[in-house]
């Protein structure tokens, strides 16, 4: 019978141990579990007219509710049109969990409840508006200027890391 003591002291024990920590290092680091404990709040005002003199107040031309995917997701998405014809995406009392690598996207994808609708976006026509800046509160994302938004219906929270929505909402006009 081999003993404990000549398994501790074997090459290949020693090898599968320096494996196994490196693999739950890269493990730790892509998966990044502690963020589902972490909350990052962001709460900027909502646009308004900066021109001098400029008295219009940004109009919203689409507006959405989140329902959720992967995680728990609520709050609502505006499209404000500001006077001097810009277009900012605006995201309003979010609540979704933190995670790896999030970001704000537009897309074409029909927005789908349940599990069936967390992998559609990444095959559908997308612009990436950024990473998102917080799981929580309300913020604000430009618009490139030449962005169809006839053709863009959708908003997701979509986790780079992982391939799937956190939560989406479907466009209606406004």
């Amino acid at each position: 019978m081999v003993s404990a003591r000549k398994i501790a002291r074997s090459p290949i024990t020693w090898t599968l141990a320096v494996l196994l920590v490196i693999g739950l290092g890269v493990g730790l680091a892509l998966a990044q579990p502690w963020r589902l404990f972490t909350n990052t709040t962001v709460n900027e005002a909502a646009p308004a007219a900066t021109a001098p003199g400029a008295t219009a107040e940004p109009r919203t031309i689409a507006d959405g509710t989140f329902i959720s995917h992967e995680h728990d997701t609520a709050g609502t998405v505006l499209i404000l049109q500001l006077p001097d014809g810009s277009r900012v995406l605006r995201l309003e009392n979010l609540d979704t969990s933190d995670g790896p690598d999030l970001h704000v996207w537009l897309t074409d994808a029909d927005v789908v409840e349940g599990k069936a609708g967390w992998f559609v976006f990444d095959d559908a026509k997308h612009i990436d508006l950024g990473s998102l800046k917080g799981n929580k509160g309300s913020q604000n994302y430009p618009i490139p200027a030449d962005t169809d938004l006839t053709a863009l219906t959708s908003v997701t929270i979509w986790c780079q890391r992982f391939h799937v929505s956190f939560g989406a909402a479907q466009l209606q006009n406004g």
